[in-house]
């Protein structure tokens, strides 16, 4: 698709803008499924989140086959499912549900989020890329990292693990987890001498993908399987370069994959200018604040409504890392900001998340970065 013949992906979170429900929500997302298919997109992928007032995704499995009924070529997946709170076994039935009448298009991708606590990047090593003033060598921005401690505290996050898991349930190993899942998948899953052959599911034709954002668990355990990784540059700038090299340090080949494979996350906003791409990005860091606060992700406002908020300093230090490291401009400007992003990490492909107040505005930021892209 580029000079770099680096495919571009979509991850969807099924953002409802101020003013708008939920049911909207659902339609603009299997709209802008069919056309970043026509656009030439690789993948969509849908995240998983809950209690968010401002985001639908609340189950990418459900929202897939929905989208699947929509479309025909492009690879659809999960960006990701929250193991935290699910068994192998259900993982397994649903998506051999979705793949039985849309074989060879799903990507089962796979967190460790939901019901466990967020994985911490000290326990990962740091980076060998030497970052000098905020700057990778290639000079991509790497800030400074982001303490999720604040939400680990959070009553609502409490609140979330209790909802989403039964009364004294305790989740699975991480590792394990993905063991019996592939087993599973593979028709060989053994306990306590007897077999378990999940219909439809065994030997379904889906890409099994882990999403990490530091060099921790979720880096490991896709280099020992021979996993393809996704990495969160969007979510976690700061440890993107600590998460690919964790992943490609620990990465022994497969029976599907010879070689390390990656795609990392990028936030982009794109415009015919700069200054309308600025425009169309003015509610990001307010939607940012929001969940770093641990509300919940709120409805996207419009920029006007962006634009009233009095900013504390303590709130500009909340959201900077991912205000600084949103990619946002004209098409040349954000591809070649997205090329550098490719060249830091070392990127198999590039997965774009674009939130904007309007539906029309989000298409056309995939679009207009579509056609830059071919041109390159």
């Amino acid at each position: 698709m580029t000079s770099l013949a680096t495919p571009l992906g979509v991850l969807d979170l099924v953002p409802i803008s101020s003013g708008s429900t939920a049911a909207e929500a659902l339609r603009n997302s299997v709209d802008l499924a069919q056309r970043t298919e026509r656009f030439g997109y690789a993948r969509y992928w849908f995240a998983e989140h809950h209690l968010n007032p401002g985001v639908a995704g609340t189950s990418p499995a459900v929202v897939l086959a929905l989208t699947a009924s929509a479309t025909s070529t492009i690879r659809l997946g999960s960006g990701a499912v929250q193991l935290g709170h699910r068994t192998a076994l259900s993982t397994v039935e649903e998506f051999g549900l979705i793949d039985a009448l849309h074989p060879g298009r799903l990507d089962l991708g796979l967190g460790r989020s939901g019901g466990r606590p967020t994985e911490r990047t000290g326990d990962a090593p740091p980076t060998t890329t030497p970052v000098i003033d905020g700057r990778a060598p290639n000079g991509l921005r790497i800030p400074p990292k982001f303490s999720v401690q604040r939400l680990l505290g959070s009553p609502r996050i409490a609140l979330q693990r209790r909802l989403l898991q039964q009364p004294g349930a305790e989740p699975q190993d991480y590792g394990e987890q993905i063991d019996d899942i592939l087993a599973l998948l593979r028709g060989d899953y053994r306990s306590e001498g007897e077999e378990a052959h999940v219909v439809p599911g065994e030997d379904a034709d889906v890409q099994v993908w882990i999403l990490g954002s530091s060099g921790g668990q979720s880096a490991q355990v896709a280099g020992r399987g021979g996993l393809r990784f996704a990495a969160n540059y969007h979510v976690s700038p700061a440890t993107v370069l600590e998460a690919v090299e964790a992943y490609r340090a620990a990465f022994q080949p497969s029976g599907t994959l010879h070689k390390p494979y990656v795609s990392v996350s990028a936030d982009v906003v794109v415009a015919e200018d700069d200054a309308t791409a600025r425009d169309r990005a003015t509610g990001y860091g307010l939607w940012v604040r929001s969940i770093r606060t641990a509300e919940g992700a709120i409805p996207f406002p419009i920029p006007e409504q962006a634009r009233t908020h009095v900013w504390s300093d303590e709130d500009r230090e909340l959201v900077a890392d991912r205000v600084d490291t949103q990619f946002v401009g004209s098409p040349a400007r954000v591809a070649d900001q997205l090329e550098q992003l490719q060249e830091a990490t070392g990127a198999d492909e590039l997965l774009i998340t674009t939130i904007t107040h309007r539906h029309a505005d989000r298409v056309r930021s995939y679009e207009l970065l579509a056609e830059e892209w071919r041109r390159r």
